[in-house]
């Protein structure tokens, strides 16, 4: 549901035809930095939210994660949604910044934690959209990157998605504040 989010507001920035309901041929270009589930999950959810949006390139530092996400991929999207040629399917540590220098408008970030907040920074630098899986940092150093990262992206008025989908949640927000109010008694 995050990625829905983000899909969608990146591509209110980025073709704002798109989401204002008059219809135009461009796409927006998906890059997925780490090919694990919740990536894989997250890539598919966000090519199932807007007509406009393709898969152009992929990252992670083994190759079958690529693969293994692509096929999911391929099987709860259409074939069209799908535009990686092979030489976009981009393998190592540093395969990251091969995604962002590949074409593409939005990326979406579901590296292990300890890489993110690096990938975040750079992301933003390469006037990228993003939407990046919880936790964006894990340590002290890595806040303070993902803070430089939502700095860099307003100036650049780049959307930036985490992946909170409860905070997105109006049922779930009524529900934690009728908690906090103390509506079902003592937590214990």
């Amino acid at each position: 549901s995050g990625a829905v989010v983000g899909g969608a507001l990146a591509s209110q920035v980025a073709f704002p035809s798109v989401t204002f309901g008059k219809p135009n041929d461009n796409k927006l270009k998906l890059g997925l930095i780490g090919c694990g589930g919740r990536g894989t999950g997250a890539a598919t959810q966000a090519l199932k939210a807007d007509s406009n949006i393709e898969l152009t390139a992929m990252a992670d530092a083994f190759p079958e994660k690529i693969e293994s996400s692509l096929k999911n991929i391929s099987k709860n999207v259409e074939d069209a949604k799908v535009k990686l040629k092979k030489s976009h399917k981009f393998i190592g540590l540093d395969s990251y910044k091969k995604v962002l220098d590949s074409g593409v408008d939005v990326v979406v970030l579901t590296t292990p934690p300890g890489f993110r907040p690096a990938h975040l920074v750079e992301a933003v630098k390469a006037d990228m959209h993003v939407f990046t899986e919880k936790p964006m940092a894990t340590d002290v150093p890595g806040v303070r990157l993902v803070r430089e990262a939502v700095d860099i992206a307003k100036k650049k008025n780049l959307a930036m998605v985490a992946g909170f989908c409860w905070r997105y949640d109006y049922a779930r927000k009524e529900l934690f504040k009728r908690i906090h109010d103390g509506e079902i008694g003592e937590v214990r």
